[in-house]
Parts: structure tokens; sequence; C-alpha cells
């Protein structure tokens, strides 16, 4: 099994892309910290690595945030952790937990919109990143975002969100007037 790694634009994040499926078309799952690495044992192996604050899968990449420590250190021992668990069977999340990127609620024409540019356009650039960014509302105009892997924390985010997220939903939706990280 070869594991191919890719800097992203957060230095405290390292993306690793094992070459199948983590979880899956328009699938993702954020572990912020150790005690959310219950419901899944990759993550629970990538925190037992000294260093590992945050543990993020897409579709088929996984992203690791770092405390302290350098990549150059850190990086066999997650490489390590993630052939064995791919090599072992284990499930990455147990049961079904299906995290799309969508809060639930009554969905109106606009939230529609809102998503369908955020699935078609938004998730696919930032996941190249190592990231995700989810909807979490639309309210008197502003749309409420979370950014995740690589993107929560990234001294680039702000200017992701305003200058790139925003201009193009208030581009196509004249309703959107704004939008605000979560």
């Amino acid at each position: 099994m070869f594991i191919q790694t890719e800097a992203t634009p957060n230095p405290a994040t390292l993306k690793f892309i094992p070459g199948r499926e983590v979880l899956g078309d328009g699938r993702a799952a954020d572990f912020p910290d150790a005690s959310a690495a219950e419901r899944s044992p990759l993550a629970a192996r990538l925190f037992a690595v000294d260093g590992v604050s945050g543990v993020f899968f897409g579709s088929d990449f996984v992203t690791v945030t770092k405390t302290d420590g350098e990549w150059q250190h850190l990086k066999p021992a997650l490489l390590g952790a993630i052939m064995e668990h791919f090599t072992s069977g284990a499930p990455v999340l147990y049961g079904s937990d299906d995290d799309n990127g969508h809060a639930d609620g009554d969905e109106s024409e606009i939230v529609s919109q809102i998503k369908e540019i955020l699935d078609t356009r938004v998730r696919p650039a930032v996941a190249q990143d190592g990231g995700d960014i989810t909807f979490q509302g639309f309210e008197d105009g502003i749309v409420y975002l979370n950014m995740q892997g690589s993107c929560a924390g990234c001294p680039s985010s702000t200017v992701t969100l305003k200058n790139g997220v925003e201009n193009m939903l208030r581009h196509y939706i004249p309703e959107v007037t704004e939008v605000r990280q979560v």
C-alpha cells in the first residue's frame, strides 16, 4: 500500500491520500479532539500518535492536525497507523454515521441553491486542500458555514470565506448578503 502526502495551506495540517476510498463521495467526518474518536478506529489510531490534535476524513483522504513537533518526525508514525488500519480490515467509522455536510431542517429554495453551489463548486476545491466546508444555516441573508479539516484554523480560511465563497454566493443568489464561519 502506497500512501501519498500533500502539504496544505495550513502549516499545522498534512493531507494523507491512501489511494482508496476513506468515506466515499460527499461524506466527511471531523474529529476535533481525541474524545470524538471513539466512533472511529482509524481516528483513535491517529490520536494515539503523540502531537496529533485533530483528524478529518474526506471522501478519499485523511487530514491530520498537529499541536507541535515537526512533520518529518510525526509523518512516519501517522503513515504506519493509516497503513495498519487499512490492512487490518477494520471499518473507518462504526455504524452508519453519514455526515454529508448539511444541517437538517426545512429546506427552502434559497437553501437548496446554497447547498448546490457549495456541493458542486466549493467543497471539491477545499477538499483538494485537505478540508471541507459545511452548511450550518441561512438566516436574514447570512449564510453560516463550518470550516473543517485543514481549513479549520487555517490563516487563509477567512480570505476563502469572504473573497471566495461569499462573493460566489452573492453573485448567484442575491438574497445572500454575508457569509460567516461558525
